[in-house]
């Protein structure tokens, strides 16, 4: 079930997005990041972990460009984040194929993100929450790797996400001061 979906360009995008997940922010949630940037398609995740980092995100951060969380390490990087933080709630942020019409959402859901499912693999579920980023269409024979993938739409909706996970959380703590 979609939580909640909307267009990258959409001029209230933000405000949405930070609307639809500052239900599962406190300051016991982690940020986990997936992906890859040795493909255009699917660096949307590390994207979004380096520029929360960048702006000093105060919420810990996992899947970055220079240490990003991908098929081959995602089983030994879950086990040490949850190690690290057993009792966190996670929110999973990665790319996604979908349909021609959907490229340029962003969906909030109120469920776990099932990484490389779209490109046939068997990887562990992750968080209690997701932000997905429609990047390319399912029915490519190039998951992930199609040369139509613009570095701009990936970047523009990396930074749309990153605005809207640092808002939700100025909120939440607006509202714990206040109450």
């Amino acid at each position: 079930m979609i939580k909640h979906k909307v267009n990258y360009k959409s001029p209230l995008a933000c405000c949405e997005i930070s609307k639809a997940v500052k239900d599962y922010i406190n300051n016991e949630t982690i940020i986990v990041c997936i992906g890859t940037d040795k493909c255009i398609g699917d660096c949307l995740g590390p994207l979004v972990g380096s520029i929360l980092e960048d702006n000093l995100f105060p919420l810990p951060i996992y899947g970055t460009l220079s240490a990003p969380i991908h098929a081959l390490n995602i089983d030994n990087r879950l086990n040490e984040i949850y190690k690290i933080h057993p009792n966190s709630s996670i929110i999973g942020i990665d790319a996604c194929l979908g349909d021609k019409d959907a490229i340029g959402e962003i969906h909030t859901r109120d469920y776990a993100i099932h990484p490389g499912k779209g490109v046939g693999k068997e990887l562990p579920e992750v968080g209690i929450a997701s932000i997905i980023g429609i990047v390319d269409i399912a029915n490519s024979s190039e998951l992930f790797s199609s040369y139509s993938i613009r570095l701009s739409l990936i970047m523009d909706m990396a930074k749309l996400i990153s605005k809207a996970l640092i808002e939700a959380y100025n909120i939440k703590q607006k509202d714990y001061y206040e109450n």
